[in-house]
């Protein structure tokens, strides 16, 4: 009974090292430059002051998203969202505004607005893989 129980631990014990060791390479690959799946970062923000009142930002991220999703926005924060969405061009159903903002549709559908109280309406256009971002004050 007793070497039953000694088996028992000692792989038990070589399982939690194995799963311990996998942990580490896992982490250490993440911090390698591996975004984690369903996240986001912003690789690049440019910003041009350039002309009064008005400020420019052109924004890269990089994604690691699911099957089904994209690389968009949501909350005014680069993020995975439905691939519908974007091959629909529905802007305003990924959430993009911060909160206590309201979303609109650009008419030709190339992006949307969103608006806050006071007249600050920001103007959000989709190139291809970039957004570039107008801030009108």
């Amino acid at each position: 009974m007793q070497a039953g129980l000694r088996a028992l631990f000692a792989g038990t014990g070589a399982s939690l090292c194995c799963l311990f060791l996998l942990w580490v390479i896992y982490s250490h690959l993440l911090k390698e430059g591996q975004l984690a799946v369903g996240t986001c970062e912003i690789v690049t923000l440019n910003r041009d002051s350039s002309q009064p009142r008005r400020m420019i930002a052109r924004q890269t991220a990089r994604c690691a998203c699911r099957r089904g999703q994209i690389a968009g926005t949501t909350r005014a924060r680069p993020a995975c969202v439905d691939a519908r969405i974007v091959k629909n061009k529905q802007w305003c159903e990924m959430a993009p505004c911060s909160e206590g903002e309201i979303c609109g549709l650009l008419l030709n559908r190339s992006g949307w607005t969103c608006t806050k109280g006071g007249g600050r309406i920001k103007t959000v256009t989709v190139s291809f893989l970039q957004c570039s971002f107008t801030f009108v004050v």
